[in-house]
């Protein structure tokens, strides 16, 4: 009888483990947001304070939990069924050590992004402060990034130019190199026997061919005009 209710108690203790574990897994995942956000705020919401103090409440709780099955185990006398719950303790364990120290990553995450967001605030509150101070520096300031635009204008126009021209000149070497091979077509055909009229023999009766077919579709054309 004693076994049985120890083995209920065991049991009992172990599910209710297990949603605390499922519970905090839940929590994590929204917690966890509030690092992953873009602008992230210089002070945590009260809704990012809340979520951290049910994640604390509800690891402590497992803690107990799990205290609570080992001095149930300890007080079990049945070694074959301690083995096994003693793995199922173990593991217990492990899982919430590794949440406690999700946890204490995630916290210093957000604590790392806020510090950055902090300092470049009073970056630009120093430099606002300054230059309200310092009008004479402000204005030259603002001289200085003109000219800084204005120098990467023309060095935006220099590299324009510089790749126009180099194009322009790679259309000139090609034009050489194209009129270099018409010289030589022009050579080499003048140096064979009867190539100049052959060539103009071809060319006489694409001309010729070309002849034809318009008149061919100039008479398609009247035919169906006056007849159709």
């Amino acid at each position: 009888m004693a076994a049985t209710t120890s083995n209920q108690g065991w049991a009992q203790l172990r599910q209710q483990a297990r949603n605390l574990e499922s519970q905090t897994e839940t929590l994590f995942h929204t917690y966890s947001q509030y690092s992953a956000v873009a602008n992230i705020p210089p002070k945590p919401s009260t809704e990012e304070k809340d979520t951290e103090a049910k994640l604390e409440d509800i690891l402590d709780k497992r803690d107990n939990v799990v205290n609570q099955l080992a001095r149930l185990l300890d007080s079990e006398a049945s070694l074959t069924s301690s083995a096994l719950k003693q793995n199922n303790l173990s593991l217990l364990r492990e899982k919430l050590a590794e949440h406690r120290r999700d946890l204490r990553r995630l916290r210093s995450r957000l604590e790392d992004a806020r510090n950055k967001v902090n300092l470049l605030s009073n970056v630009r509150d120093d430099i606002e402060t300054y230059r309200a101070n310092n009008p004479e520096a402000a204005e030259a300031e603002y001289m200085l990034d003109e000219r800084n635009r204005i120098d990467n204008s023309h060095n935006m126009v220099d590299s324009v130019l510089s790749q126009a021209y180099a194009t322009s000149e790679s259309f000139s070497v090609q034009r050489e190199t194209l009129a270099n091979i018409n010289r030589k077509i022009t050579m080499a055909a003048s140096q064979v026997p009867g190539m100049n009229s052959l060539i103009s023999r071809i060319s006489a009766r694409k001309r010729r061919d070309g002849f034809i077919m318009g008149g061919f579709i100039t008479f398609c054309f009247l035919f169906f005009w006056f007849f159709m």
